[in-house]
């Protein structure tokens, strides 16, 4: 497998499938976890970086954790493929921009990767289409257990895992689900959102997590509290009210649209298809505004005939470091607009 091939096809997070797909883009649950006896990665010499990353490079690829895992040294990786795997969400913006010794495991199917020297030593994630919290558990825990047999982590019997950030310590769980809410901003009602999400200790953060914006109207929300819960109670918190009530809060705001404003959503609509079908140039923002209305218009019925599976996919492969390693070479903003509305309108079959 080789960075070049995931070009092809947009990965797990977007394969637009699962439950209540329709409003949730993905599931994703991380472990953090660091080697008992080992400092933590900011107390680390550069010497103990580099016998860091590489013992554990060669312990994640003996462990048989999944078919078809290879392994990039991010360290030693070109920025376009950094950027790469921060679009695709198998590492992060921190790992990506970082100047130590540092790599991650992926699966052929995306479903996993896992970050070696992030903040933590190792962070494990996995990631899953739609509303699959309760499988990407048992798989994570899956991970970890195997793990755990090969690798001793630091673990404290009243704090539980000790991670480099306090607010990871206890499990070091983080859920994230994704969800797509362009009615509720539309409507004007996602600053109520936000406001439940607070009163239930959930961090909204945008599509590349901490420190990003919304784009494309996906929006990500994970659970802040660590310490004091176990793994079994986190997952359910989210799985049994969180989520389904913020779905429940879109499509009751997708219902309104539709038969209060039927003639303003379907310009929007019907203009966005028009655009995209049609532009000669185009940026990755607008290009995600535009994809998001038209993802809303094939599922509140506005839209004829859509291949949802490409619309998720122009939503990845679009961004600019995809782009530009489909063209196999780097180019400056306007030739990326350029090249951005050549290949939506390929792929969508227009003139």
């Amino acid at each position: 497998m080789r960075l070049a091939d995931l070009t092809q096809h947009a990965g797990e997070w977007l394969r637009g499938g699962g439950p209540m797909h329709d409003v949730v883009i993905s599931t994703r649950i991380r472990l953090a976890r660091n080697l008992a006896g080992m400092p933590f990665l900011s107390r680390c010499s550069d010497e103990q970086k580099r016998d860091l990353e590489g013992r554990l490079r060669g312990q994640l690829l003996d462990a048989d954790l999944a078919p078809e895992v290879f392994y990039v040294d991010v360290a030693a990786a070109g920025d376009l493929d950094r950027q790469l795997l921060v679009e695709r969400q198998l590492i992060s913006r921190q790992h990506s921009e970082a100047d130590h010794p540092r790599g991650v495991a992926i699966t052929g199917s995306e479903t996993l990767s896992i970050m070696v020297s992030e903040e933590d030593h190792l962070r494990i994630q996995v990631l899953r289409s739609g509303f699959q919290l309760s499988e990407a558990a048992e798989e994570v825990r899956r991970i970890d257990d195997q793990l755990e047999q090969k690798i001793s982590f630091a673990f404290h019997p009243q704090y539980g895992y000790l991670t480099a950030c306090p607010t990871n310590v206890g499990t070091g769980m983080r859920v994230s689900v994704m969800l797509h809410l362009p009615a509720l901003k539309m409507t004007g009602e996602i600053e109520k959102v936000f406001r439940a999400a607070r009163d239930m200790r959930l961090a909204i953060r945008g599509l590349y997590g901490e420190g990003t914006e919304a784009t494309g109207d996906f929006f990500q929300v994970s659970n802040q509290t660590t310490l004091g819960k176990t793994e079994e109670q986190i997952v359910a918190e989210l799985c049994d009210q969180c989520v389904p009530n913020f779905v429940n809060y879109e499509r009751r705001a997708r219902e309104s649209l539709c038969a209060r404003r039927s003639a303003g959503i379907n310009d929007k609509v019907l203009r966005a298809d028009a655009l995209l079908h049609s532009a000669r140039m185009i940026s990755s923002e607008e290009t995600m505004y535009l994809l998001s209305l038209v993802r809303l218009g094939a599922h509140v019925g506005r839209l004829g005939d859509v291949d949802l599976k490409l619309i998720n996919e122009l939503f990845l492969l679009t961004q600019p470091a995809h782009l530009q390693k489909i063209h196999n070479r780097q180019m400056d903003a306007q030739e990326r607009a350029e090249a951005r509305a050549a290949y939506i309108r390929r792929r969508l079959g227009a003139a």
